[in-house]
């Protein structure tokens, strides 16, 4: 337990404790449950321009990414062409790969061309029931559900999302809650 407590005393997975960024995401963000076009297009879209990074690189440069994809509005971003493209490579307050933008420029095109609410396929995916680990170590990368879920979001023509980038999605929007025991978020 004693390695879970942070500086001001609150026990925490202990990745929460390691910068006030991340204090803040873990207490009042990740895994809490998230609902919402918009909302799930944006973690959706941080979450392909994560993989390979560190999430505090994301993290602080959210509104820089919020500004760059217009606040996350699929029918606004699935409308980005060539210029947009090289206007978002030049844009220092987001991370600039060309593979990632085009993504997110693709991804919102799909949900354009969904038949049901992101909202309903992304949560369809959600486990009825799941084991808290007891440690970070107990935490898997990949679960069956996130195979699922990156099957057919690419089924679907959705890029650059993983079975390990799918399942970071789903404990980010508390589809999953992986709170370690002991951590005051834990329920």
């Amino acid at each position: 337990m004693s390695e879970l407590l942070g500086a001001d005393g609150v026990a925490r997975c202990s990745w929460g404790n390691s910068t006030p960024d991340y204090v803040d995401y873990h207490d009042k963000e990740w895994g809490v449950p998230l609902h919402g076009q918009d909302e799930l297009y944006e973690r959706l879209c941080l979450e392909s321009f994560q993989s390979g990074l560190s999430w505090i690189t994301i993290l602080r440069k959210r509104e820089g990414f919020r500004k760059a994809f217009k606040r996350f509005k699929p029918e606004k971003v699935a409308k980005f062409g060539d210029a947009d493209v090289e206007r978002l490579m030049q844009d220092a307050s987001i991370v600039r790969n060309r593979a990632k933008i085009l993504a997110a420029i693709r991804n919102a095109q799909a949900i354009a061309a969904l038949d049901v609410p992101l909202d309903d396929l992304l949560w369809s995916f959600a486990p009825s029931s799941h084991r808290r680990p007891k440690t970070m170590a107990d935490v898997p990368a990949i679960t069956d559900e996130s195979k699922a879920m990156a099957k057919e979001l690419k089924k679907r023509g959705f890029v650059f999302l993983g079975p390990t980038t799918c399942y970071a999605l789903m404990q980010a929007t508390g589809m999953v809650d992986d709170h370690v025991e002991g951590c005051f978020r834990a329920s």
